[in-house]
């Protein structure tokens, strides 16, 4: 079982900049891939950008495409996701995901078995 908590999300003027953590409780990332994604109110679920353990690729959303940065630091075992240029249509419950890793990641909910709790994020026009 991978339980994973997420941070840094909060209220911000559009334009700017938040930093999204993600950390697995009481074990590492190793042999994980890990996602970010966003619910909206009356929206499903989507995927925002995930990085894989195997190759350290990330992969982005087109909705964040130059935007959003997603990255890893393994000697603090956690997650980023660097959300600069916010939008008021980036605003959604973001959630952080892991699986087994794979040789591609993937971008839909049900492959991920393991959720952290979300964040919000509001960003204001």
């Amino acid at each position: 079982q991978v339980q994973l908590v997420e941070s840094g999300g909060g209220l911000v003027q559009a334009g700017g900049s938040l930093r999204l953590s993600c950390a697995p409780s009481g074990r590492t990332f190793r042999s994980y891939d890990t996602g970010w994604f966003r619910q909206a109110p009356g929206k499903q679920r989507e995927f925002v950008a995930g990085i894989t353990w195997s190759r350290d690729v990330p992969y982005y959303a087109d909705s964040v495409k130059g935007r959003f940065t997603i990255s890893r630091d393994n000697a603090k075992n956690t997650v980023y996701l660097q959300m600069n240029n916010l939008k008021p249509e980036d605003t959604a419950v973001y959630y952080c995901a892991a699986k087994t890793q794979t040789l591609q990641l993937g971008t839909r909910t049900w492959e991920y078995p393991y959720w952290g709790q979300g964040t919000q994020v509001t960003i204001s026009s």
